[in-house]
């Protein structure tokens, strides 16, 4: 494998002696400097193709410093064609080179006879005798060349794999065929260079997340559920931009019809949408708000339903152990199960592990947890109302997730009840327990949590009492909009965050309601409690200037804010001055919608000023108990959290 950490001597002695500077952001470099080459890969089993260079093994690091040294360098969107087309240049052999010609149905062997760096294409001649292997079609010589014929010779660079040679002199050529497909696959956005304001840093704003995204989601560090999220997302804004597109592209500046006007309409209908779609994956994609803000799901429990009651009526005491005394025997005998079967409709029945007992339960059942360490693999679903009870101390009944993944507990039941169990999570991606809809009632249990505590999602209700809940690298206790929590007598600590609480409801939510009494929230790297909510000029100024808050009279801030906000131009209210809207605003001119239009374009230039500036800040308050969050506050102690007990965060 290529190291991208050495330059091309001999360009920068050359560069040196005749005293040229170049500062188009890319270089050509040497793989022969680096002392490394790249591997071969061989082809499949049987196939006469020959072999070829594997580069789609590259690190984090490798890609990272190819594009901002080498590819990008600084450049902004409507530059980037221009700077891939200098790099490609620079980097691939012009002609005379063997490559696969690959696609999802075949690989063929060519020779490349020219590159077309600015139309990122090659002009091949196809290999004779034809060598090729295909996937569900047939194709012979003649077949081929009518394909490439009726391609003008030319194919997409990012279709070709370079032959492999001993010699390595093909080796940076495949390189930079391997950055160029990455980047075009997995980084460029057909909207990116539509951007109303261009003038910023590419691959800081857009590059650099979107690949430290693409290699989290790799490693299995984002959840599964948003994974899936974004790439609907993505799906969802290119099919919103290509419709744009089209609208924007049949409508004349000069015309007056109502047809026209009615299409402007749409059109504005249309750009909310996108910079919804948009600003969705920036939060997504920056892992500060895709900890504080996004989705975070499991793709898996929408296909766990409800089984309802059984059929019969009866319900289950289902017994979980591994093994028992006589004397654990008796005391579950005495103490459970006799009070429990008095009816003869009652049926027990036996479990190793508490996964297999909670998915065997219907509506009504209870499981009972014998003492012991019960090691599970996969994520527990609880789609029914049940009840799971520790027979015990919750330090002697303890179910333990080693192995990585999305989900520890995860409940949508309408009426679910957890005691006195302990919950012990390792390796995780997401929280130790999500209640996603339902009801939740939780009561002397303790959670030591690796990411993400407890999260409770919008609709959903938790009541958690007398726990203890420490060790999230996230918060203890995450809140979502529109959802119930009741916390009471509850220890949270060693947290990076004690409570957060997501006040940031759409028009569809309510703010979440919170009950916090006689809770002991100590020790938490950052607040006790944060709120996080959308920001506004005067959260962002009082975050930069929090002892200025008594100077807030008229309109001095809002002048103050647009002086110092040197990275974000003023908005004008009274036009849309977007690139995509230019024919959208000729249109509405003496129309009777043109009052609608001007108000919906005003609405979509703030959202857009809105996902433009995806302004950060967090800043310590003095008290929150008297928010409207919360419906009670009392009794609750705060110790020695690292940045206070209370604060804010504004996005």
């Amino acid at each position: 494998m290529v190291s991208l950490t050495a330059l091309f001597k001999n360009e920068e002695e050359k560069k040196d002696e005749d005293g040229s500077d170049d500062d188009s952001g890319t270089y050509y470099y040497n793989t022969e400097a680096s002392g490394t080459r790249l591997q071969r890969r061989e082809p499949p089993s049987g196939s006469r193709l020959p072999d070829t260079l594997q580069t789609s093994h590259l690190l984090l690091y490798e890609r990272f410093k190819a594009y901002q040294d080498y590819m990008l360098g600084d450049c902004k969107p409507s530059e980037v064609k221009d700077f891939t087309a200098d790099y490609l240049e620079k980097t691939v052999e012009p002609c005379d080179w063997l490559a696969l010609w690959s696609t999802d149905i075949f690989d063929v062997l060519v020779e490349v006879r020219d590159v077309e760096v600015k139309d990122l294409k090659a002009r091949v001649r196809l290999v004779l005798p034809l060598q090729c292997d295909t996937r569900g079609c047939e194709l012979d010589e003649e077949a081929t060349t009518s394909l490439l014929e009726a391609t003008q010779h030319k194919v997409p660079l990012q279709q070709l794999q370079v032959v492999h040679e001993e010699s390595g002199d093909m080796d940076q050529t495949a390189l930079a065929l391997e950055h160029v497909r990455f980047f075009y696959k997995h980084i460029w956005r057909e909207w990116d260079e539509e951007e109303e304001d261009d003038d910023f840093d590419y691959f800081v704003r857009c590059v650099e997340p979107r690949i430290r995204l693409y290699y989290d989601m790799l490693e299995d560090r984002v959840p599964a559920g948003l994974v899936a999220e974004y790439q609907s997302l993505l799906e969802k804004c290119s099919q919103c931009f290509q419709q744009f597109s089209a609208l924007r592209s049949g409508l004349s500046a000069d015309s007056d019809s109502e047809l026209d006007n009615v299409s402007m309409v749409e059109g504005l209908k249309l750009c909310d949408q996108l910079e919804t779609f948009k600003r969705k994956l920036r939060i997504i994609e920056n892992p500060l708000l895709r900890y504080v803000l996004a989705y975070k799901g499991n793709t898996r429990q929408q296909c766990v339903q409800s089984r309802g009651p059984r059929a019969s009526g009866a319900k289950v005491v289902h017994v979980v152990t591994a093994s028992c005394s006589t004397v654990q025997l008796q005391s579950l005998l005495s103490a459970r199960l006799v009070p429990l079967c008095s009816s003869e409709d009652t049926e027990i029945q036996f479990h190793r592990e508490p996964g297999s007992a909670v998915d065997s339960c219907y509506q009504g059942d209870l499981v009972i947890v014998l003492p012991g360490i019960y090691s599970v693999s996969s994520s527990i679903f609880i789609p029914d109302s049940i009840t799971i009870e520790g027979f015990g101390f919750p330090d002697e009944v303890v179910i333990e997730k080693k192995s990585r993944g999305d989900s520890f507990v995860e409940s949508t039941g309408a009426d679910v009840r957890l005691s006195n169990i302990k919950f012990i999570q390792h390796d995780a991606i997401e929280g130790v327990l999500c209640v996603r809809q339902g009801t939740l009632n939780m009561e002397n249990c303790v959670l030591q949590c690796d990411t993400t505590g407890v999260i409770v999602r919008t609709s959903a209700r938790l009541t958690m009492n007398m726990c203890d809940l420490y060790g999230s690298k996230g918060a203890g206790v995450e809140i979502y909009p529109g959802s119930v929590c009741s916390l009471v007598g509850n220890g949270i600590h060693h947290c990076k965050d004690g409570i957060l609480i997501k006040d940031f409801a759409d028009q569809m939510d309510a703010m979440p309601s919170i009950t916090m009494e006689n809770n002991v929230i100590h020790n938490n790297e950052g607040y006790g409690v944060i709120l996080v909510k959308p920001s506004s000029g005067e959260d962002l100024f009082l975050a930069e200037h929090p002892h200025t808050q008594e100077e807030k009279q008229g309109g001095s801030l809002d002048r103050h804010l647009i002086s110092t906000s040197s990275s974000t131009p003023p908005v004008d209210t009274t036009s849309t001055s977007s690139s995509s809207l230019p024919l959208l605003a000729a249109s509405a001119k003496n129309s009777a919608d043109g009052d609608a239009a001007a108000s919906a374009g005003r609405k979509w230039q703030f959202s857009r000023q809105l996902s433009r500036n995806v302004e950060m800040s967090s800043r310590a308050v003095e008290d929150l108990k008297d928010h409207q969050v919360f419906v009670s506050f009392q009794g609750n102690q705060f110790k020695r959290n690292g940045v206070g007990d209370f604060g804010t965060f504004c996005y």
